[in-house]
């Protein structure tokens, strides 16, 4: 796996951006699906500190990646969005799944704290506010395997201020993903989402809380692979 800088595969790159609660190990399940369909599979771990653009720009240009899908869950997604605004002629297509995006418009901010509120949501275990019930309750061992691999990671600054404005500017063709009982991007919110994106697919996967690489790794695979096949 290209982690760090480091790859696997030969065709079309595909990076990869890691949750805000994960690293590159746990694309586990995504390796083997996307070498195996011929991809070049790119991820990394972020630092806790800089601008996490600049730093995927500077992988791109280390790899010599030119143009490539990108594909960003929970906080990777809005390191991809802010990346999108920034480097639009890099993009072959966008992916964002189970993620807030970074709207900062206030009308977006004050839903999100009715939805997430402060501190009781953040008190809940990351288990729970990451990973669906349904998945938590019949794989104890998946559950127990993101728990080991887990970890905090600080996020890095964007470079753009992301607005729902800002969102219609994007051309590239986007792929939007949630979990039917995704606490933080439930399908309503996602729908919002949808909206703004002016050249956009979007899906629910079902039985999924707010990892659906994780809890649901066939569905989403394929869907990510159906969608770059095409662009």
């Amino acid at each position: 796996m290209e982690s760090g800088g480091e790859g696997s595969g030969e065709g079309p790159p595909v990076v990869f951006l890691h949750a805000g609660s994960g690293n590159t190990r746990m694309w586990e399940h995504q390796v083997p699906a996307f070498t195996g369909a011929g991809y070049r599979f790119v991820a990394y771990d972020r630092r806790a500190d800089g601008n996490a653009v600049d730093d995927l720009e500077a992988l791109a240009e280390h790899l010599v990646l030119d143009r490539f899908h990108l594909v960003g869950t929970a906080a990777g997604g809005i390191v991809a969005v802010d990346y999108a605004l920034s480097f639009p002629q890099r993009l072959r297509s966008l992916v964002i799944a189970n993620s807030i995006v970074g709207v900062q418009d206030e009308a977006y901010v004050e839903m999100a704290r009715r939805l997430r509120p402060a501190p009781d949501f953040s008190a809940i275990p990351a288990e729970i506010r990451e990973l669906g019930p349904s998945y938590r309750a019949m794989n104890p061992q998946g559950t127990q395997r993101w728990k080991e691999l887990a970890q905090h990671v600080t996020p890095q600054a964007t470079r753009n201020r992301i607005t729902f404005a800002a969102l219609e500017t994007i051309r590239t063709p986007t792929l939007l993903l949630t979990g039917d009982a995704d606490l933080y991007t439930p399908p309503a919110v996602l729908r919002l989402f949808a909206e703004r994106f002016p050249n956009c697919e979007s899906a629910v996967v079902p039985e999924c809380g707010h990892s659906a690489f994780w809890e649901q790794p066939d569905v989403f695979n394929q869907a990510v692979l159906d969608f770059i096949a095409k662009h």
